[in-house]
């Protein structure tokens, strides 16, 4: 998922973390079983141009920076990337699927950017 970053990393690092990895983590486990789908693999990392990624292996990547945004944003990626598991594109199906696990989800579209 590309999206606008904030490319000044001392404001990021002033914020307060809303998540810890361990949470982050368990949320997207739960995320998972809630949606049906298995990651082959989950990483955290620093990320230049996007909030997370999706491998056609089933690896997921999230951004560290998601730990210091807010949790619905943070969901919204979490089910974005793992919905990605089941429907590879954005269509009809893909968005009907994320408006049914995060309803109201367009409200973080000015955070996206094209992708």
């Amino acid at each position: 998922m590309t999206v606008e970053k904030e490319t000044d990393r001392r404001k990021r690092t002033r914020k307060r973390q809303v998540w810890t990895q361990a949470a982050f983590r368990a949320r997207v486990k739960e995320w998972a079983e809630t949606i049906g789908v298995q990651p082959t693999e989950l990483r955290l990392r620093s990320m230049q141009r996007k909030w997370a990624s999706c491998s056609s292996r089933g690896r997921l990547t999230f951004d560290t920076g998601l730990l210091d945004r807010d949790r619905d944003f943070g969901d919204f990626v979490i089910v974005h990337e793992l919905l990605h598991l089941r429907v590879p594109n954005h269509g009809k199906l893909f968005k009907s699927l994320l408006s049914a696990h995060v309803p109201g989800w367009e409200r973080f579209a000015p955070l996206r950017s094209q992708g």
